[in-house]
């Protein structure tokens, strides 16, 4: 097995803040892999779009649902897995042949990312390579312009999907806090914010970095978050 599966983190959404070894890898790929929904482009082959040289051989993995399933759900797992297992099997079958692959990933691939259920499912048998994309959160807090740790502070990464008595219980604990995965579970965050006595302070972030992003307090948020949004919970200020 001449081939190498490579995958690599592309950033939160500016294609300027692409690593110099990710736009390397990209640019010498012979096949070039990503994630998207049936009817997108994909957000990380949108960020990484100038990089790709035309006619380069692409895989496109069409999720077979996004928000319309709960994770809840039994078949929601079930199917998920069927859709990896595919993947992995369409990489190894490139790798095998000695084709270098480049599985694009938004952010830091072991961040919540796609791209870790095929390494999980290739990395004992198929040559690996990582490259550490900017992840969403420090692209937010950096559009933000929101200190997030000072200090000893503690931070805490949490999916807005656990239930709203651990979400409350883990902002009460923290210093400092990044939820992520909002969308529907926006008003769920609020009011475990609210019982946490937190919600003044939490800072709403949508298409961090992005041309199209916006700060603003999370309070004032009405709707559902997009997908690529997060609220951010700066630590201790004026310690020193």
């Amino acid at each position: 097995m001449s081939g190498m599966l490579r995958i690599v983190g592309v950033g939160p959404g500016d294609p300027e803040l692409l690593t110099l070894k990710a736009a390397r890898y990209i640019r010498e790929a012979s096949v070039i892999a990503y994630f998207c929904r049936h009817d997108r482009m994909g957000h990380a082959r949108r960020i990484a779009d100038g990089q790709i040289i035309p006619g380069m051989d692409e895989l496109r993995f069409a999720y077979p649902f996004t928000t319309e399933r709960s994770v809840c759900e039994a078949s929601y797992h079930a199917e998920m897995a069927r859709f990896y297992d595919h993947c992995a099997e369409q990489v190894r079958a490139e790798v095998s042949a000695g084709r270098n692959v480049v599985l694009l990933c938004e952010g830091d691939p072991f961040l919540y990312g796609s791209a870790m259920y095929v390494f999980d499912r290739l990395a004992e048998d198929v040559p690996c390579d990582i490259v550490p994309g900017i992840m969403a959160m420090n692209g937010c807090w950096s559009m933000a312009q929101a200190p997030i740790c000072h200090g000893d502070d503690v931070l805490c990464v949490l999916p807005a999907t656990m239930p709203e008595g651990a979400l409350q219980e883990w902002l009460q604990r923290s210093d400092a806090a990044v939820v992520m995965k909002l969308g529907r579970n926006l008003p769920k965050l609020k009011r475990a914010l609210a019982q946490a006595g937190r919600l003044d302070n939490a800072l709403y972030v949508e298409r961090g970095t992005q041309e199209s992003g916006r700060v603003l307090k999370l309070a004032e948020m009405a709707e559902d978050a997009p997908y690529f949004s997060l609220a951010l919970l700066p630590g201790r200020k004026g310690v020193r």
